[in-house]
């Protein structure tokens, strides 16, 4: 059947690529869909220093090598939005949203990795893409000398604000609790003479009326004293979350809509494979996704083999 593969990668991210060039040297037949370019949130980091052996590269220079990669070895790649998989034993059918497109598979990877946590509250949806971002690698630019807020205080926000403050007149950290990047990412941001700092606040809206002018948050310690910062724009980073939806229903996935997966990235369900950060792990790493897309390829093409 045209549309029947040994092995259906769903996410083209560093868990999904690795997974599909482990997979094709395996002598299986692949296919790897994902509704966005390939790389995933790989992409949208500005500078990537702990790929080993990459040295120091942006994260979509790095998905692009990766990608290539896995097309100079055949790789069927195409963009399609999964939104329901099966188990129908031997065979799981993939059924994806743009012209009601079906797959069939022996085995399923799952490698769809994780979205951005919204804060959900008032004016975020209001200027959401239009004065809020979740990217500084894709929408920093339009805020050269201007003034810009970053909401988060982890790896990812304090590695943007390094980027943000580098371009911007003025730079505002707003984080529910400290810093908690990286030490020495954390002691460059702080040595940058455009950055103010504040720890433990919670966001209470956004404001403006045509456009985005200002974030307004008030302190968690007993004062609770409220401030206000005037913007231009906002950069969210305060976590993510699981992009599983699609397969909710095979009872795979956690508390948190995480899938569990046991050591060879097999779910509880035979024949369906998980791999990088949409699995429950405690590192969420470019690293981490490549090994686990490469014991996911392993364990898929042993398990196909298991049932030709």
């Amino acid at each position: 059947m045209e549309n029947t593969y040994d092995i259906v990668i769903v996410g083209a991210g560093p868990a999904g690529m690795t997974a599909a060039i482990y997979a094709i040297r395996a002598n299986m037949k692949v296919l790897m869909l994902d509704r966005l370019s390939p790389g995933g949130q790989m992409v949208n980091t500005n500078e990537v220093e702990n790929y080993t052996g990459a040295g120091k590269l942006s994260g979509a220079e790095l998905a692009i090598k990766m990608f290539e990669h896995t097309q100079e070895l055949g790789v069927e790649f195409d963009y399609k939005t999964v939104i329901d998989i099966s188990n129908g034993g031997p065979l799981k059918t993939i059924t994806c949203e743009e012209d009601d497109t079906v797959y069939k598979a022996r085995a399923v990877i799952l490698a769809t990795g994780t979205v951005p946590r919204r804060l959900g509250v008032p004016g975020e949806d209001q200027w959401a893409a239009s004065g809020i971002s979740w990217c500084a690698i894709c929408d920093g630019a339009q805020y050269r000398d201007k003034e810009v807020v970053v909401i988060g205080g982890g790896n990812s926000a304090v590695e943007e604000s390094i980027y943000l403050a580098g371009i911007c007149t003025k730079l505002t950290i707003v984080t529910m609790f400290d810093l908690t990047a990286d030490p020495k990412a954390c002691d460059l941001l702080r040595k940058m003479p455009n950055v103010t700092i504040y720890p433990y606040q919670e966001v209470l809206e956004f404001t403006g009326t045509d456009r985005l002018t200002g974030v307004r948050f008030k302190s968690t310690k007993e004062d609770a004293t409220v401030r206000y910062v005037t913007c231009d724009g906002v950069f969210e980073y305060i976590g993510f979350q699981a992009s599983s939806q699609a397969f909710a229903k095979l009872g795979i996935i956690d508390r948190t809509g995480c899938i569990q997966a046991d050591s060879h990235m097999r779910t509880s369900v035979p024949g369906i494979f998980g791999a990088g950060d949409i699995t429950v792990k405690h590192l969420r790493q470019i690293v981490t996704a490549c090994s686990d897309g490469a014991v996911a390829a392993n364990s898929a093409a042993n398990y196909v083999e298991s049932i030709k």
